[in-house]
Protein backbone atom coordinates (compact mmCIF):
# COMPACT_ATOMS: atom_id res chain seq x y z
CA UNK A 1 0.00 0.00 0.00
CA UNK A 2 2.98 2.33 0.76
CA UNK A 3 4.35 1.55 -2.37
CA UNK A 4 1.35 2.18 -4.81
CA UNK A 5 0.85 5.41 -2.41
CA UNK A 6 4.68 6.98 -3.21
CA UNK A 7 4.19 5.90 -7.13
CA UNK A 8 1.25 9.00 -7.33
CA UNK A 9 3.39 11.12 -5.57
CA UNK A 10 5.20 13.98 -7.94
CA UNK A 11 8.84 13.25 -8.73
CA UNK A 12 9.60 16.84 -7.76
CA UNK A 13 8.63 20.29 -5.56
CA UNK A 14 7.97 23.81 -7.75
CA UNK A 15 8.43 26.56 -5.91
CA UNK A 16 7.85 30.11 -7.70
CA UNK A 17 9.24 33.45 -6.44
CA UNK A 18 8.65 36.84 -7.13
CA UNK A 19 12.39 39.03 -7.14
CA UNK A 20 10.41 41.96 -5.09
CA UNK A 21 8.37 39.52 -3.42
CA UNK A 22 9.55 40.71 0.33
CA UNK A 23 8.42 44.52 -0.47
CA UNK A 24 6.05 44.05 -2.69
CA UNK A 25 2.19 44.33 -1.80
CA UNK A 26 0.13 41.77 -0.70
CA UNK A 27 -3.48 41.37 -1.22
CA UNK A 28 -6.21 38.79 -0.38
CA UNK A 29 -7.68 36.58 -2.96
CA UNK A 30 -10.15 34.12 -2.10
CA UNK A 31 -9.34 30.69 -4.06
CA UNK A 32 -12.32 28.65 -5.44
CA UNK A 33 -12.31 26.34 -2.11
CA UNK A 34 -12.90 29.41 -0.57
CA UNK A 35 -9.89 29.70 1.28
CA UNK A 36 -7.99 33.59 1.10
CA UNK A 37 -4.43 33.40 0.32
CA UNK A 38 -2.45 36.90 0.45
CA UNK A 39 -0.61 37.04 -3.43
CA UNK A 40 1.46 39.88 -4.94
CA UNK A 41 -0.27 42.94 -6.43
CA UNK A 42 0.79 44.24 -9.82
CA UNK A 43 -0.76 46.77 -12.53
CA UNK A 44 -0.50 47.20 -15.99
CA UNK A 45 2.79 47.74 -17.99
CA UNK A 46 4.91 46.37 -15.28
CA UNK A 47 7.90 43.65 -15.49
CA UNK A 48 6.97 40.41 -13.44
CA UNK A 49 10.15 38.68 -12.52
CA UNK A 50 11.59 35.72 -10.44
CA UNK A 51 12.61 32.20 -9.96
CA UNK A 52 11.44 28.81 -10.34
CA UNK A 53 12.71 26.27 -7.98
CA UNK A 54 12.37 22.49 -8.68
CA UNK A 55 13.80 20.22 -6.41
CA UNK A 56 13.66 16.50 -7.13
CA UNK A 57 12.38 14.28 -4.65
CA UNK A 58 14.69 12.61 -3.04
CA UNK A 59 16.34 9.74 -4.59
CA UNK A 60 14.19 10.33 -7.65
CA UNK A 61 15.40 11.98 -11.38
CA UNK A 62 13.44 13.43 -13.31
CA UNK A 63 12.63 13.18 -17.26
CA UNK A 64 11.29 16.27 -18.84
CA UNK A 65 11.33 17.00 -22.82
CA UNK A 66 11.53 20.92 -21.36
CA UNK A 67 10.33 23.71 -18.60
CA UNK A 68 8.46 26.12 -19.38
CA UNK A 69 6.91 29.23 -17.70
CA UNK A 70 3.49 30.92 -18.94
CA UNK A 71 1.51 34.48 -18.29
CA UNK A 72 -1.93 33.57 -18.47
CA UNK A 73 -4.55 36.20 -18.07
CA UNK A 74 -8.07 33.69 -18.55
CA UNK A 75 -11.80 34.41 -18.48
CA UNK A 76 -14.01 31.23 -17.18
CA UNK A 77 -17.57 31.65 -16.90
CA UNK A 78 -19.47 29.44 -14.34
CA UNK A 79 -21.61 28.53 -16.46
CA UNK A 80 -19.31 27.51 -18.69
CA UNK A 81 -16.29 25.74 -15.98
CA UNK A 82 -13.56 24.30 -17.72
CA UNK A 83 -13.31 26.62 -20.72
CA UNK A 84 -10.95 29.27 -20.30
CA UNK A 85 -10.70 32.54 -23.12
CA UNK A 86 -7.24 34.36 -22.70
CA UNK A 87 -6.64 37.35 -23.66
CA UNK A 88 -3.19 37.34 -22.08
CA UNK A 89 -0.65 34.44 -22.99
CA UNK A 90 2.92 34.93 -22.77
CA UNK A 91 5.66 32.28 -22.78
CA UNK A 92 9.40 31.34 -21.71
CA UNK A 93 11.07 28.33 -22.53
CA UNK A 94 13.56 27.49 -19.09
CA UNK A 95 15.18 24.51 -20.08
CA UNK A 96 15.88 22.26 -23.15
CA UNK A 97 14.97 18.42 -22.86
CA UNK A 98 17.33 16.39 -19.58
CA UNK A 99 16.97 15.41 -16.48
CA UNK A 100 16.91 16.60 -13.41
CA UNK A 101 19.28 15.02 -9.99
CA UNK A 102 19.18 17.91 -7.88
CA UNK A 103 17.45 20.98 -7.30
CA UNK A 104 17.83 23.92 -10.19
CA UNK A 105 16.91 27.31 -10.37
CA UNK A 106 15.52 29.29 -13.25
CA UNK A 107 15.14 33.20 -13.03
CA UNK A 108 12.58 34.13 -15.87
CA UNK A 109 11.19 37.39 -16.84
CA UNK A 110 8.26 39.09 -18.17
CA UNK A 111 8.86 42.87 -19.24
CA UNK A 112 6.58 45.37 -19.69
CA UNK A 113 3.41 43.20 -19.39
CA UNK A 114 -0.13 44.30 -20.94
CA UNK A 115 -2.30 43.15 -18.16
CA UNK A 116 -5.45 45.38 -19.80
CA UNK A 117 -8.26 44.11 -17.48
CA UNK A 118 -8.65 44.05 -14.10
CA UNK A 119 -8.81 39.97 -11.72
CA UNK A 120 -12.52 39.49 -11.08
CA UNK A 121 -14.54 37.18 -9.19
CA UNK A 122 -18.61 37.38 -9.61
CA UNK A 123 -21.49 35.54 -9.58
CA UNK A 124 -21.00 33.91 -12.89
CA UNK A 125 -17.39 35.10 -13.74
CA UNK A 126 -14.51 35.22 -12.65
CA UNK A 127 -11.76 37.06 -14.67
CA UNK A 128 -9.39 33.69 -14.82
CA UNK A 129 -9.82 30.82 -12.75
CA UNK A 130 -9.85 32.08 -8.79
CA UNK A 131 -10.04 35.56 -10.54
CA UNK A 132 -6.79 35.19 -11.15
CA UNK A 133 -3.47 36.38 -13.92
CA UNK A 134 -1.16 32.93 -13.50
CA UNK A 135 1.96 32.45 -13.68
CA UNK A 136 1.68 27.66 -14.77
CA UNK A 137 4.65 26.12 -14.79
CA UNK A 138 5.10 23.35 -16.84
CA UNK A 139 7.17 20.53 -16.72
CA UNK A 140 6.98 18.06 -19.98
CA UNK A 141 7.05 14.74 -19.95
CA UNK A 142 7.03 11.53 -22.36
CA UNK A 143 4.91 8.99 -21.60
CA UNK A 144 3.67 10.30 -18.06
CA UNK A 145 1.48 13.48 -17.67
CA UNK A 146 2.71 17.02 -17.33
CA UNK A 147 3.55 18.12 -13.77
CA UNK A 148 2.42 21.97 -13.72
CA UNK A 149 2.42 24.18 -10.82
CA UNK A 150 0.39 27.72 -10.42
CA UNK A 151 1.38 30.61 -8.74
CA UNK A 152 -1.73 33.00 -8.81
CA UNK A 153 -1.02 37.24 -9.05
CA UNK A 154 -3.75 39.97 -8.28
CA UNK A 155 -4.06 42.88 -11.17
CA UNK A 156 -5.64 46.41 -10.54
CA UNK A 157 -5.45 49.24 -12.91
CA UNK A 158 -5.74 52.76 -12.08
CA UNK A 159 -7.30 55.81 -13.72
CA UNK A 160 -7.02 59.76 -12.66
CA UNK A 161 -9.58 61.71 -11.74
CA UNK A 162 -12.18 62.55 -14.92
CA UNK A 163 -12.09 65.42 -16.21
CA UNK A 164 -15.91 65.74 -17.01
CA UNK A 165 -17.89 64.39 -14.52
CA UNK A 166 -21.74 65.68 -14.81
CA UNK A 167 -23.96 65.68 -12.11
CA UNK A 168 -27.14 63.43 -12.59
CA UNK A 169 -30.23 65.14 -12.37
CA UNK A 170 -33.83 63.36 -12.94
CA UNK A 171 -37.58 63.24 -12.01
CA UNK A 172 -39.81 60.74 -10.93
CA UNK A 173 -43.42 60.73 -10.62
CA UNK A 174 -46.73 59.15 -10.76
CA UNK A 175 -49.25 61.51 -12.45
CA UNK A 176 -51.18 64.20 -10.12
CA UNK A 177 -49.99 62.10 -7.21
CA UNK A 178 -46.13 62.13 -6.62
CA UNK A 179 -43.29 64.49 -7.71
CA UNK A 180 -39.74 64.40 -6.87
CA UNK A 181 -36.85 65.37 -8.19
CA UNK A 182 -33.64 64.16 -7.36
CA UNK A 183 -29.37 64.68 -7.49
CA UNK A 184 -26.28 63.68 -7.39
CA UNK A 185 -23.33 65.98 -6.99
CA UNK A 186 -21.55 63.71 -9.96
CA UNK A 187 -21.92 60.83 -12.39
CA UNK A 188 -18.67 59.26 -11.45
CA UNK A 189 -17.23 57.69 -8.10
CA UNK A 190 -13.42 56.06 -7.29
CA UNK A 191 -13.96 53.44 -4.94
CA UNK A 192 -13.28 55.74 -1.74
CA UNK A 193 -15.68 58.20 -3.19
CA UNK A 194 -19.08 59.82 -0.96
CA UNK A 195 -21.94 60.27 -3.05
CA UNK A 196 -23.13 63.22 -2.24
CA UNK A 197 -26.85 64.54 -3.42
CA UNK A 198 -30.52 65.80 -2.45
CA UNK A 199 -33.92 64.56 -3.15
CA UNK A 200 -36.70 67.52 -3.76
CA UNK A 201 -40.56 66.21 -3.29
CA UNK A 202 -42.71 68.76 -5.56
CA UNK A 203 -45.97 67.24 -5.11
CA UNK A 204 -46.61 64.74 -2.47
CA UNK A 205 -50.35 63.15 -2.52
CA UNK A 206 -49.73 59.43 -1.44
CA UNK A 207 -48.44 58.65 2.58
CA UNK A 208 -45.30 57.75 2.32
CA UNK A 209 -43.58 55.27 4.83
CA UNK A 210 -39.74 55.63 3.92
CA UNK A 211 -37.45 55.76 1.92
CA UNK A 212 -33.99 53.97 0.88
CA UNK A 213 -31.24 54.20 -1.63
CA UNK A 214 -29.46 50.68 -2.90
CA UNK A 215 -26.32 49.82 -4.68
CA UNK A 216 -26.87 47.25 -6.98
CA UNK A 217 -24.42 45.47 -9.34
CA UNK A 218 -25.38 43.73 -12.69
CA UNK A 219 -22.95 41.91 -14.20
CA UNK A 220 -24.51 40.41 -17.59
CA UNK A 221 -22.42 37.60 -19.35
CA UNK A 222 -22.80 36.08 -22.92
CA UNK A 223 -24.86 37.49 -25.81
CA UNK A 224 -27.78 37.14 -27.26
CA UNK A 225 -30.08 34.33 -26.05
CA UNK A 226 -27.28 33.01 -24.23
CA UNK A 227 -27.00 36.27 -21.67
CA UNK A 228 -27.36 35.95 -18.34
CA UNK A 229 -27.73 38.59 -15.91
CA UNK A 230 -27.38 38.49 -12.25
CA UNK A 231 -28.13 41.52 -9.78
CA UNK A 232 -26.83 41.87 -6.58
CA UNK A 233 -27.78 44.70 -3.61
CA UNK A 234 -24.54 45.68 -2.13
CA UNK A 235 -26.06 48.55 0.36
CA UNK A 236 -29.08 49.67 1.88
CA UNK A 237 -29.55 53.22 3.25
CA UNK A 238 -32.13 54.84 4.92
CA UNK A 239 -33.22 58.34 3.68
CA UNK A 240 -36.15 58.35 5.24
CA UNK A 241 -38.76 57.44 7.98
CA UNK A 242 -41.93 59.30 8.18
CA UNK A 243 -44.23 60.74 5.44
CA UNK A 244 -42.68 64.10 3.38
CA UNK A 245 -44.11 67.17 3.03
CA UNK A 246 -44.59 68.79 -0.30
CA UNK A 247 -41.19 71.35 -0.65
CA UNK A 248 -38.82 68.88 1.69
CA UNK A 249 -35.68 68.50 0.83
CA UNK A 250 -33.36 65.10 2.01
CA UNK A 251 -29.81 65.52 1.85
CA UNK A 252 -27.93 62.12 0.37
CA UNK A 253 -24.50 61.93 1.59
CA UNK A 254 -23.09 57.68 1.35
CA UNK A 255 -19.75 56.69 1.98
CA UNK A 256 -18.66 53.52 -0.85
CA UNK A 257 -15.74 52.55 1.44
CA UNK A 258 -17.35 50.06 3.41
CA UNK A 259 -18.83 48.13 0.81
CA UNK A 260 -16.78 45.28 -1.68
CA UNK A 261 -16.90 47.27 -5.11
CA UNK A 262 -15.02 47.13 -8.25
CA UNK A 263 -14.95 49.27 -11.36
CA UNK A 264 -17.34 49.64 -13.92
CA UNK A 265 -16.58 46.81 -16.65
CA UNK A 266 -17.49 47.48 -19.81
CA UNK A 267 -18.05 44.62 -22.23
CA UNK A 268 -14.58 43.11 -21.48
CA UNK A 269 -12.83 40.79 -24.12
CA UNK A 270 -16.43 40.71 -25.36
CA UNK A 271 -17.43 38.15 -22.36
CA UNK A 272 -18.93 39.93 -19.92
CA UNK A 273 -19.91 43.46 -18.18
CA UNK A 274 -20.10 44.83 -14.43
CA UNK A 275 -22.05 48.09 -14.01
CA UNK A 276 -23.92 49.77 -11.03
CA UNK A 277 -26.33 51.54 -10.30
CA UNK A 278 -28.23 54.03 -7.55
CA UNK A 279 -31.81 52.78 -7.07
CA UNK A 280 -34.12 54.86 -5.26
CA UNK A 281 -36.65 52.96 -3.30
CA UNK A 282 -40.11 54.66 -2.08
CA UNK A 283 -42.84 52.61 0.23
CA UNK A 284 -46.24 53.60 0.52
CA UNK A 285 -48.48 53.27 3.78
CA UNK A 286 -49.98 50.60 1.96
CA UNK A 287 -46.40 48.41 1.46
CA UNK A 288 -46.54 49.52 -2.47
CA UNK A 289 -42.94 50.60 -3.57
CA UNK A 290 -41.67 52.65 -6.12
CA UNK A 291 -38.59 52.74 -8.12
CA UNK A 292 -36.34 54.63 -9.92
CA UNK A 293 -32.91 53.41 -11.07
CA UNK A 294 -29.65 55.46 -12.36
CA UNK A 295 -26.27 53.95 -13.61
CA UNK A 296 -23.17 55.34 -12.20
CA UNK A 297 -19.18 54.76 -12.91
CA UNK A 298 -16.86 53.51 -10.69
CA UNK A 299 -13.28 53.93 -11.47
CA UNK A 300 -10.22 52.75 -9.33
CA UNK A 301 -7.99 55.90 -8.25
CA UNK A 302 -4.23 55.33 -7.01
CA UNK A 303 -4.04 55.61 -3.83
CA UNK A 304 -1.12 57.98 -2.46
CA UNK A 305 -0.01 58.04 1.21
Amino acid sequence: MNFLVGAFKPPCNIAVSFVDGRTRKQVPLKKENGQVVKVPLFQSQENIAGEVIIEPTQGKKVEHTGVKIELLGQIEMYFDRGNFYDFTSLVRELDVPGELYETKTYPFEFSTVEMPYESYNGINVRLSLYGRYVLKVTIGRNYLSNIAEYQDFVVHNYTPLPSINNSIKMEVGIEDCLHIEFEYSKSKYHLKDVIVGKIYFLLVRIKMKNMELEIRRRESTGSGPNTYVETETLAKFELMDGAPVRGESIPIRLFLSPYELTPTYRNINNKFSVKYYLNLVLVDDEDRRYFKQQEFTVYRLLETS
